[in-house]
């Protein structure tokens, strides 16, 4: 575990937090919560020590390991996205390597009486000792488990890492901190990069993990499945309890309601005495009462409520101007990126009034088409634009779009026009940007901040036809809560590319699923969406198991339904063994590791009756697992074939 202790920063003249202390325990799951600008990222980077507090101290253990992935990265690579991965694994790579120099060594001498030889021999089997203790037989399996689970297919195990897109490269960087096994794993925002699939993964992967835990995020669901323990930072103060975040939001408005009604007894207690002692304090008879009165009440301790922050952005948008019903419509539409196509034959209409969720796995083209009705991509085929149209777009990754030397107040003065231009102050205090903020530079903004700069800078033009990337991404939960409201009262067309199903349900009355370079549309709700397809949540449309419901669906009374049935009945106990090849891999892991353990106590070491039995049963050990790991690598080559049919 690691403490930390009166800790304190301050920005702008306002502390961040004040004189904040709490201990980290090895099977903490911490949700860390609060305002966008409130400090979480700050007190992570501090733990990490990117950043040096003002007072107070992080207490670390020596040889104690923190792993850290920031919000946003800039990364250089020389690698594939494999062998990338696999350099988190140091120890591993460095006696690997150890061990192809000594073999190599080995091959070409020839003095196998010499003692130098017999050294180079031993050096080998220590060596090749030492990796199997690490797990590296496995390895590989264990690399390509974690990179799957993170939305990598087979195909881009060979890929350059220059290949990949940021959002990508951000999922190396975070197999990679899940591969090196840290201590303690602190994540900013690590779903902002991911589609469910990959979230569902992580969550239960977390959930898991044999560590401690600390992790920046404003998913809900998310939050609650992973974490065992909340902590937010609010007005400079933190409050911690060991509960999700539902269940610690729940917990800290019986709080204020509690701490509320015992003051409002105690306040009215208060009152009671200060009349007591104003009316008898000057009668002798009643003097000596009124002053003990008067003592109990100077030293009673005041009860305080909780100060709750109340801020969150203000706005809605400005009445669309009128429009002709046809707002957009593509015609054989194709997108390529160089000899990738993307998308093929998109025709796609949308009318006035229309509000469209663009759902499916990423890299499926949401987007580029996002990107393409927002003529920001060039195409093959045609696009009609309506009459009057005026389009507003918020980019997912909005903030690289951003000259980071400009201040907030800047970059809204330089875009309004006409009388906004007399209005740029107010509209930053509608969204939280007031005083000296104002005059912060873009780059130095939290992730938050600058996401509602962004939506501010919408509201300077007047728009009808919105397109909407991801724009939940970096938002704190009231801002979404209030975004959602703005956009369900947006009296223009709407489309939004979201991952969020809590945040998509109520908003839309069409959906647009993207698969297999085509799109598909489903009028309705997007619960009314998954009820059609008969899939419970938006992560099973990711999912190969989602595909397969959708084949079924669409191959009923068709000859080969009962064996596409059989095949998914096939897949699913293929599934389950592999679970439980995998529980059997972590029972002989743990086994593994406290053989390794008493090895090293000395009162074991020194029994030599008691080593020998433990060698034994150490050895016996290993080799089951590389029974059962050879076992699991089978089964998941059965599977990759059955769902390749």
């Amino acid at each position: 575990m690691f403490s930390i202790t009166n800790l304190s920063i301050h920005f702008g003249g306002l502390y961040l937090f004040d004189d904040v202390s709490f201990n980290i325990t090895p099977t903490d799951k911490v949700g860390l919560i609060g305002k966008n600008g409130a400090g979480k990222s700050t007190l992570l980077k501090i733990i990490a020590k990117e950043t040096n507090p003002e007072t107070g101290n992080i207490n670390i253990p020596k040889n104690y390991k923190i792993a850290y992935l920031p919000q946003e990265g800039s990364y250089s690579y020389t690698l594939s996205l494999k062998k990338e991965a696999e350099s988190a694994l140091e120890e591993l790579v460095v006696i690997e390597k150890k061990i192809d120099e000594l073999t190599e060594e080995i091959s070409i001498r020839s003095d196998y009486e010499a003692i130098e030889y017999h050294n180079i021999i031993k050096e080998l089997g220590d060596a090749n000792d030492r990796f199997t203790i690490l797990g590296g037989a496995g390895k590989e399996a264990k690399v390509e488990k974690i990179l799957r689970g993170l939305g990598f297919s087979n195909s881009d195990m060979d890929r350059h890492m220059d290949e990949f897109s940021g959002g990508w490269q951000m999922r190396c960087e975070l197999a990679k901190i899940l591969l090196s096994n840290p201590d303690c794993i602190l994540l900013d925002e690590p779903t902002n990069h991911l589609d469910i699939e990959s979230v569902i993964w992580l969550e239960s992967f977390l959930k898991n993990y044999k560590g401690s835990i600390i992790v920046v995020s404003h998913d809900r669901r998310f939050l609650d499945n992973m974490t065992n323990r909340t902590i937010e930072i609010s007005l400079g103060k933190i409050y911690d309890k060991g509960l999700n975040y539902t269940n610690f939001i729940n917990y800290r408005k019986e709080q204020r309601r509690i701490q509320a009604s015992a003051k409002k007894n105690q306040d009215k207690k208060i009152a009671q005495t200060e009349r007591f002692i104003e009316r008898f304090k000057a009668k002798a008879t009643l003097t000596t009462r009124a002053q003990s009165k008067e003592k109990l009440l100077n030293k009673m301790e005041r009860i305080e409520v909780d100060e709750e922050d109340k801020s969150s952005i203000r706005f809605t948008f400005p009445p669309a101007p009128k429009s002709g019903r046809l707002i957009v419509e593509t015609k054989a539409m194709d997108k390529s990126y160089g000899d990738n196509l993307v998308l093929q034959n998109i025709n796609f209409t949308i009318e006035k009034g229309d509000k469209i969720s663009f759902v499916g796995k990423n890299g499926e083209g949401k987007s580029t088409l996002s990107k393409i009705l927002a003529n920001l991509l060039d195409y093959e085929g045609e696009i009609e634009i309506g009459h009057n149209v005026m389009m507003g777009y918020f980019a997912q990754h909005q903030a690289k779009l951003m000259d980071g030397n400009l201040t907030a107040f800047e970059m809204i003065d330089n875009t309004a026009t006409g009388e906004m231009r007399t209005k740029v102050r107010s509209l930053l205090g509608a969204f939280l940007f007031s005083g000296d903020d104002i005059y912060k530079k873009i780059k130095v903004l939290s992730g938050g901040e600058k996401s509602r700069l962004s939506l501010a800078k919408l509201m300077l033009e007047p728009i009808n036809f919105l397109i909407m990337d991801e724009p939940t991404n970096h938002l704190d939960m009231v801002s979404k809560d209030i975004l959602k409201m703005a956009l369900n009262n947006f009296d223009g067309a709407l489309i939004i590319v979201s991952h969020d199903r809590e945040f998509l349900e109520g908003l839309t009355n069409k959906t647009v699923y993207f698969k297999n370079k085509s799109i598909k549309e489903y009028p309705g709700s997007i619960n009314e969406f998954l009820e059609k397809l008969n899939i419970e949540n938006v992560s099973e449309i990711e999912s190969k198991k989602a595909i397969e419901k959708v084949k079924n669906i669409n191959s009923r009374g068709s000859s080969n339904y009962k064996e596409m049935k059989e095949i998914k009945r096939e897949r699913e106990k293929v599934r389950r063994e592999i679970i439980k090849i995998e529980e059997k891999i972590e029972d002989y892991e743990t086994q593994i590791s406290d053989f390794e353990s008493n090895f090293l106590d000395i009162n074991i070491s020194s029994d030599t009756e008691k080593m020998k039995k433990y060698n034994e049963l150490y050895e016996i050990c290993k080799k089951k697992l590389d029974i059962v790991m050879q076992d699991w690598e089978e089964h998941h080559l059965k599977l990759e074939e059955l769902l390749n049919e």
